[in-house]
C-alpha cells in the first residue's frame, strides 16, 4: 500500500450517528495484534453506540504492521492510516494521530492488547461529569517487577513535584476533550505527561481504575534509559509547568542566591585581610592560599551565569508569547443586541 492511502484517509471523518470517539493508537512493529485490537473496538463502539474513528499512526515499523493498517482502512468505514518515514517516538505519533483524529472526544491506548477497549466507556462516563482529561490507572498491572517498581517510584515523584495527583502517569489509556489537546504542545517524550501539561492550561485531571492485561505478542519498546529519560522529561514538564513563561524567576533566583553567597563571601575575607593586617599580633592571611576565594569567585561567576540565562529566557518567552497566550479561556458570554438599550 503506498504512502497517500493513510494521507488521503486522515480527511475521513466518523459516522454522524452516536456519540462520536476518535481512537488514536501510536504503535511500532505490532502486526499481530493490530486486526484484533480494531476487532474489539468495533465490538465496544457496536454495543455502546458510539460513532468510531480508529487513527492507526505507525511509527516507522519495520514489520507488517502498515500493510495491515492498509488492509483496514481500505475495508473499513472509520479507520485512519499514518505512517511516519522513520521512527520519531512515541510523543510525535500521539500529536499526528491528534491532528488526524475528527470527534469531540479522543482516546488514546497502546496497541499491544494490554490496554482494556471495554475500559473506554468507563473514561468517558468520568468525562461526562465535568472532567477534561481522564487517566487510566491500571491497580493489577501485568508486567515484570523490573517495570512495576521503578514505575511506582516515578509516579510517586511526578505526583509531588507536578502537584497533579495521579497513580499512573505512564498509562496509555486516556480520554480528552478536543479543547484540551489543542491547549498542549507535545515533543520529545513528554506523552506521558499530557494531563500534567492540561492541568497547567486549568484543564480539570482525573483518572480512573483501568484493566491491564499481559502481553502476548511482541516485545516492550523501553528500556532502562526509559527511567532516566523519565526523570530528564520530568524536569522538563516542571520546569514547563511552573516557570514556561518566567524563567527569570527559578533562573534568576538561583543566580542572586549564588551570586549573594559568593559576594558575603568575598566581603567577610576582605574584613579579615584587613583586619589582620591592622592589628598587630595577628597573623596575616594570604587570599590566593585561601581555598575559599576561589569558591566564592566560582559561586559569583554561576550567579552571574543564571541570572544571564534567565534574562535571556525571559526575552525569548516574551517574544515567543506573543504568538500563544499564557491564559486559557473556557468560555466567554456575549451581551446579545436585544439586550442592549438604544440610546
Amino acid at each position: 500500500m503506498s504512502d497517500s492511502t493513510g494521507a488521503n484517509r486522515t480527511a475521513n471523518a466518523p459516522p454522524a450517528n452516536g456519540q462520536a470517539v476518535s481512537v488514536v493508537v501510536p504503535l511500532l512493529n505490532e502486526a499481530p495484534t493490530i486486526a484484533e485490537l480494531h476487532r474489539r473496538l468495533k465490538a465496544v463502539a457496536a454495543r455502546e453506540g458510539y460513532a468510531l474513528q480508529v487513527v492507526f499512526v505507525d511509527d516507522g515499523s519495520t514489520d507488517d504492521s502498515w500493510k495491515v493498517i492498509g488492509g483496514l482502512a481500505n475495508a473499513e468505514p472509520g479507520v485512519v492510516g499514518v505512517r511516519f518515514r522513520r521512527n520519531f517516538g512515541k510523543a510525535d505519533a500521539l500529536d499526528a494521530g491528534f491532528a488526524a483524529a475528527t470527534a469531540p472526544i479522543v482516546v488514546t491506548m497502546d496497541a499491544d492488547l494490554q490496554d482494556d477497549p471495554d475500559e473506554i466507556p468507563t473514561l468517558l462516563a468520568k468525562l461526562a461529569e465535568g472532567y477534561d482529561v481522564v487517566s487510566g490507572w491500571k491497580v493489577d498491572r501485568k508486567d515484570p517487577w523490573h517495570k512495576r517498581w521503578p514505575s511506582l517510584v516515578f509516579n510517586s515523584l511526578a505526583s509531588r513535584l507536578t502537584f497533579v495527583r495521579l497513580h499512573d502517569h505512564n498509562c496509555g489509556l486516556k480520554a480528552y476533550r478536543r479543547e484540551a489537546l489543542a491547549d498542549v504542545t507535545l515533543y520529545g517524550e513528554l506523552h506521558r505527561f499530557v494531563p500534567v501539561l492540561a492541568a497547567a492550561r486549568g484543564y480539570r485531571v482525573t483518572e480512573v481504575p483501568v484493566k491491564h492485561h499481559p502481553r502476548e505478542h511482541g516485545v516492550s519498546k523501553y528500556g532502562a534509559s526509559r527511567i532516566v529519560k523519565g526523570l530528564m522529561d520530568l524536569i522538563t514538564v516542571k520546569f514547563l509547568t511552573g516557570y514556561g513563561d518566567r524563567p527569570q524567576h527559578v533562573l534568576g533566583g538561583l543566580g542572586l542566591v549564588s551570586f549573594a553567597a559568593g559576594s558575603l563571601g568575598l566581603f567577610y575575607l576582605a574584613i579579615r585581610w584587613i583586619v589582620t593586617r591592622a592589628v598587630e599580633g595577628l597573623e596575616p592571611i594570604h587570599l590566593h592560599e585561601t581555598a575559599a576565594l576561589y569558591y566564592c569567585l566560582a559561586m559569583c561567576l554561576v550567579g552571574a551565569q543564571f541570572l544571564a540565562v534567565g534574562l535571556l529566557g525571559a526575552m525569548i518567552t516574551a517574544s515567543l508569547s506573543r504568538d500563544r497566550p499564557s491564559y486559557s479561556i473556557a468560555e466567554t458570554i456575549v451581551a446579545s443586541p436585544s439586550t442592549t438599550k438604544e440610546r
